[in-house]
């Protein structure tokens, strides 16, 4: 079997492309059903976040590019729409490209630890879907095995800022003073929660959540002081905040540039600041072009992503050099599978000749012999019968002097070379 790792992320495609190819959580578990029966595909999971979408497969020989044309197939997009986005890992590549994805150090926040979390929904998702056997489900446990050593034995997750605290570190750039603003965060996932964490600190007038689920968002606000609505009330609100941040799971817009349109007219044109963090966009890129909104997208944080990369540098190069070890151990796994262990074979020919010799015993005593002969018969003809061909292996080896089978022999018996010599000739 290969393993690939295929897909595009936020240093290889733009967001509107990123957007087309995303999986949303409803969808995924249907989708990698559906790619899990693609002929010659053995095992799948699929990555979906803001910053990427990547299939990792297992597939026979002569199905290597069977999950690039279903991923094609699957967003109905044309070939030179996708492929020139697209990378490619096989093997022990695509291995080291997921123990980098999942400690951060393919994130555009460097170290950023939220990917991981992410990594086991995919997971989690692929054993609901009945996607994953043997070898891909242990790529997974090593994966998350190496993550947490890359935490405990490097700085890389020291002072690492998440694209949420980048979002608000931006507005805090637009507003001195947070603590005068009125923050409408719309969806209720990991990314706004740690959003609306950063901003409690920063002591915000007013926070508003808004979410899909009324009850997610009231357990989110209730925790910090803040006030819940439906995102069927957002037209309703969006007026009063003067900072947006949007990231949720939605395919379409849940701001159109009608409604900002109308939020700003009842302001008076007092600006709004707003940051969408999602992929698909939350908020109509048509927005951007009203005056008194300033829009900012994932890929614009970059910037502000990138003047707290370097600090985390030199932990990376620690981690890449952890992660080189721990490919090599799982591959090494890997290729074992390959491998026909021949103590299967020892085992099925020591119960071979058992069955046959217990079989004969069994005979002895159904025509009258005593226990104690047909045990005596079983015991001696199964000893002779297992010692027989790796004797006259070695006596052969005495008598040529293959001293490597001896030792070898020596091993695998626990004995010592006198030992072997003498069991052999006793033979």
């Amino acid at each position: 079997m290969k393993l690939i790792a295929l897909g595009l992320n936020h240093l290889t495609a733009p967001v509107s492309l990123r957007e087309q190819v995303a999986f949303d959580e409803d969808a995924a578990g249907a989708a990698l059903r559906e790619l899990a029966h693609e002929p010659g595909v053995d095992e799948a999971l699929i990555l979906s976040t803001c910053n990427r979408t990547e299939l990792y497969v297992s597939v026979t020989a002569g199905a290597e590019n069977v999950p690039q044309e279903w991923l094609r197939r699957h967003h109905h997009l044309t070939p030179g729409k996708l492929d020139e986005f697209l990378y490619r890992h096989d093997d022990e590549a695509a291995v080291r490209h997921m123990f980098r994805v999942a400690t951060g150090l393919d994130s555009m926040v460097l170290g950023e630890p939220q990917i991981l979390g992410q990594v086991k929904d995919a997971y989690q998702q692929a054993r609901d879907a009945n996607a994953l056997k043997t070898p891909m489900d242990r790529l997974l446990q090593h994966t998350f095995s190496v993550a947490k050593r890359v935490r405990t034995d490097t700085r890389i997750g020291a002072h690492t800022v998440s694209v949420a605290f980048t979002a608000v570190r931006l507005a805090e750039r637009v507003f001195t003073d947070l603590r005068q603003a009125c923050v409408l965060l719309i969806g209720a996932g990991d990314t706004i929660e740690l959003a609306v964490r950063h901003l409690a600190e920063k002591q915000v007038r007013r926070l508003i959540v808004a979410n899909r689920t009324l009850e997610n968002a009231q357990e989110l606000a209730g925790r910090y002081g803040g006030y819940a609505i439906s995102l069927h009330d957002l037209p309703q609100h969006l007026a009063e905040a003067d900072i947006v941040i949007a990231s949720t799971a939605a395919r379409e817009p849940v701001l159109t540039r009608p409604v900002v349109e109308r939020a700003i007219a009842a302001r008076r044109r007092k600006p709004i600041f707003m940051v969408d963090i999602a992929v698909p966009r939350d908020i109509d890129p048509a927005v951007s072009e009203l005056q008194d909104v300033y829009l900012y997208g994932i890929d614009d944080l970059r910037q502000v992503i990138d003047d707290n990369r370097r600090s985390r540098e030199t932990a990376a190069r620690e981690a890449d050099a952890i992660i080189d070890l721990q490919v090599e151990r799982y591959m090494a796994w890997r290729r074992a599978l390959t491998i026909r262990n021949p103590a299967l074979d020892l085992r099925l020919h020591a119960e071979t000749y058992r069955d046959q010799v217990l079989e004969k015993a069994r005979a002895m005593l159904a025509r009258g012999k005593s226990p104690d002969e047909a045990l005596a018969f079983l015991a001696n003809t199964l000893t002779n019968k297992l010692l027989h061909n790796p004797s006259a292996r070695l006596r052969e080896a005495t008598l040529s002097g293959d001293h490597d089978l001896l030792h070898a022999a020596g091993r695998l018996y626990g004995l010592d070379e006198d030992e072997k010599v003498g069991t052999s000739d006793d033979e």
